[in-house]
């Protein structure tokens, strides 16, 4: 069955290690593009960190082309339409924080305009992530978060601490709470906490069917955890050669590493005609 739906990560997968999408994979996807195969941008980061790479692959300002950011979260048409929005309450917030808190973790949240962390002293990891996603930091205490709230949604909230760290919260994170959020761990340095609903997955199973898209005529491409989801869902669920081992289990097929035009090669393979 043809493929109609290319669903794409972007760090590690449709970027190379320079951040950049190589010229072979920007010529693949703006083929399959105008063959009329739909190019879905599935990533972690908010809009802000996608805009670029949307016009650089020619599908930004348009009711027709569609991006899923925040892992799942929110998925919209690239002129701003929303057709799925999982957002996370501020009492799950309150509660997850507190545990950051009395376990010493760095966190954050991620809204749809900035950054906020309650850490007066500023997480590393913090500071690379809003570099990565083109997105301004803002420091407030909890209790202004608090009286704030009605001014923002909360899109995803992060824990951004040393490999050590992260390790230790993966595996003693309260059962009783883990069962309140979907859970991805995204870099060593990063876990993410999003509404139960929120996965890549889910996002794109609905986008698929607004669209009137079956999953047999979706291919997927990922490289970590977050990914896995969708790489499930899809008809053709394609690994990154530089992906996780988890990662590659669960795929179909493998390609290429971000690094040598992995995406390019699959839709060269298994989309274009």
């Amino acid at each position: 069955m043809a493929i109609k739906l290319v669903a794409i990560d972007i760090d590690g997968t449709l970027i190379n290690d320079q951040r950049e999408i190589t010229p072979q994979t920007v010529a693949a996807i703006k083929k399959a593009s105008a063959q009329g195969v739909k190019i879905v941008l599935c990533t972690g980061r908010p809009m802000t960190g996608v805009k670029a790479y949307l016009n650089q692959l020619g599908l930004n300002d348009s009711d027709n082309e569609f991006v899923i950011s925040f892992n799942g979260a929110l998925a919209q048409s690239t002129s701003g339409n929303v057709l799925v929005n999982y957002t996370m309450s501020f009492n799950d917030y309150a509660d997850w924080q507190t545990y950051c808190i009395k376990e010493g973790i760095k966190s954050q949240i991620e809204t749809r305009d900035y950054i906020y962390t309650i850490n007066r002293d500023l997480s590393p990891y913090t500071v690379y992530e809003s570099d990565l996603v083109s997105m301004p930091i803002r420091y407030r205490t909890f209790e202004e978060l608090s009286k704030m709230q009605d001014q923002y949604v909360i899109a995803k909230a992060m824990m951004v601490d040393t490999k050590e760290q992260i390790d230790k919260a993966w595996t003693e994170f309260p059962a009783e709470m883990r069962d309140r959020f979907s859970i991805v761990r995204s870099e060593d340095f990063y876990l993410e906490f999003m509404n139960k609903q929120a996965s890549k997955g889910n996002a794109l199973q609905l986008l698929s069917k607004e669209l009137g898209i079956k999953k047999e005529e979706v291919m997927a491409l990922g490289n970590a955890q977050n990914d896995d989801s969708m790489i499930e869902f899809a008809g053709l669920g394609v690994a990154m050669g530089n992906s996780i081992p988890d990662t590659l289990k669960i795929a179909d097929v493998t390609t290429s590493d971000n690094n040598h035009d992995g995406v390019g090669q699959a839709i060269a393979k298994y989309v274009l005609k």
